[in-house]
């Protein structure tokens, strides 16, 4: 298995750099079921965060990129079943994906609940504002 960085996975996503996109492409064409890639929860984050904030990529096209990530044979993406809840919650409530896994984790963890100043996070299963 082989780590994949979040600027390999971003190259490949936009197609915006001329030498590193079809590096990045060819790299992960070459992964296999026996020789999978390995897209770890914090590469998973930055990368959803990045397509949003700096490429300004809408909910439903990240969904789709980690949804082709998640049914991949070649890609093995950690903590697999959070990032599908967490996928979910986040469509529900037009919140970050980012925002999902943290409480999806925190579940997980067996946290009663985590605080956020977030409102949209707020909306999210198992996330409370923290107030005053």
């Amino acid at each position: 298995m082989i780590g994949i960085d979040v600027n390999v996975l971003i190259r490949d996503a936009v197609q915006d750099d001329p030498i590193q996109s079809p590096i990045a492409s060819r790299f992960l064409d070459r992964l296999g079921e026996d020789d999978p890639g390995f897209v770890s929860m914090v590469a998973l984050v930055e990368t959803t965060w990045t397509l949003r904030r700096a490429y300004k990529f809408e909910v439903a096209a990240i969904a789709l990129f980690v949804r082709r990530l998640l049914a991949s044979r070649e890609i093995v993406v950690q903590a697999s079943a959070v990032v599908r809840r967490a996928l979910r919650d986040a469509e529900d409530t037009g919140s970050d994906l980012s925002d999902a896994i943290i409480a999806h984790l925190a579940v997980d963890a067996d946290c009663d609940y985590t605080v956020t100043f977030d409102q949209r996070a707020a909306e999210l299963p198992g996330m409370r504002l923290l107030e005053a």
